[in-house]
């Protein structure tokens, strides 16, 4: 059995329904496919639904794919029944080592041979993960950013036993898909984007735990600043036009010296009941009285907007 043209592919398998799987559901579905979901969790199918309803008025005014339809959804009875008669699947399980080892393993036994697997990870290798397949050449990391119905990144790689085509099958699928791909060189703990991510987040929680910022002062230092640039050119770009005429070989000639001072708290704080609390409090305050579906529908809505104008910019 030959693998499909990964632009020919009409029917995909989700298995783990959760933010990020109904996510990558409501995705696949709204550019055409027919999705097979499956998810052992009480009330998953339900939840998955409401996940899907609240995505598709942001997914309508980006633009369905012909014949593009919720109703293209199944909710499978069994693992087997998603991974059967699929072209791809997406695996979106808890972030459990053992558990995605395990999950992989009966993914890959119930697949058809050449289907390509999928995992969503967000940390863990794919070396590590399909160290119980029997068929691990067809495994790759996904890794995706949230939400997947609407932000286009997704990073893929292979393990050590992971066939090269495989990685080649993944990568077209998912740019036919709609998404919009980093093939990386090497497996890289965190992968590339959570890396940078963290790099933020445990300065933000260490100026937190001094009380030498607020949540509120953090966040539009990033959506006030550099973020409004990073949606146009990454850090690395931004930095060389820092250089002005001179580029980025001026940028490190001129500030070089600066990169040994003392700003950065790479290390992550303890995680006191205190600084906890802070947090918690601090977005409490910045949500106000906008509940976490509010704030999903807004976030929603001004991603179009950008998405929108930068496509219009290009």
């Amino acid at each position: 059995m030959s693998r499909p043209d990964p632009k020919a592919a009409t029917r995909v398998g989700v298995v783990g329904t959760g933010v990020i799987g109904g996510g990558w559901a409501a995705h696949f579905l709204a550019k055409g496919y027919d999705v097979v979901a499956y998810d052992p969790g009480q009330g998953a199918e339900d939840r998955l639904r409401r996940l899907i309803d609240g995505a598709w008025p942001a997914l309508e005014e980006l633009g369905l794919a012909p014949g593009a339809a919720k109703t293209r959804l199944t909710f499978a009875d069994s693992l087997e029944e998603a991974c059967t008669d699929v072209a791809f699947i997406q695996e979106s399980g808890p972030e459990r080592l053992d558990l995605k080892q395990r999950l992989l393993k009966d993914i890959d036994a119930a697949a058809d041979p050449e289907t390509v697997i999928a995992s969503s990870t967000s940390g863990y290798g794919m070396t590590e993960m399909q160290r119980d397949c029997a068929r691990a050449e067809r495994t790759v990391v996904g890794h995706p950013f949230n939400p997947p119905y609407l932000v286009p990144l997704v990073e893929v790689v292979g393990g050590e036993r992971t066939a090269a085509d495989a990685v080649d099958w993944a990568c077209d699928f998912y740019d036919h898909a709609g998404k919009s791909v980093i093939r990386m060189d090497a497996e890289l703990p965190g992968f590339i984007a959570n890396r940078l991510q963290e790099a933020i987040w445990r300065e933000a929680l260490h100026m937190v735990a001094a009380g030498e910022a607020t949540v509120d002062q953090i966040d539009r230092s990033i959506t006030e600043g550099p973020g409004l640039r990073w949606a146009l050119m990454g850090p690395c770009l931004t930095f060389h036009l820092a250089g002005g005429e001179g580029g980025m070989a001026h940028m490190l000639d001129h500030f070089g010296p600066s990169l040994k001072s003392p700003w950065t708290r790479l290390i992550a704080p303890e995680l006191t009941q205190e600084l906890r609390d802070r947090m918690v409090e601090g977005c409490e305050t910045q949500a106000g009285e906008r509940s976490i579906a509010d704030l999903v529908a807004e976030r929603d809505r001004k991603l179009i907007a950008i998405m929108k104008a930068r496509e219009a910019a290009s």
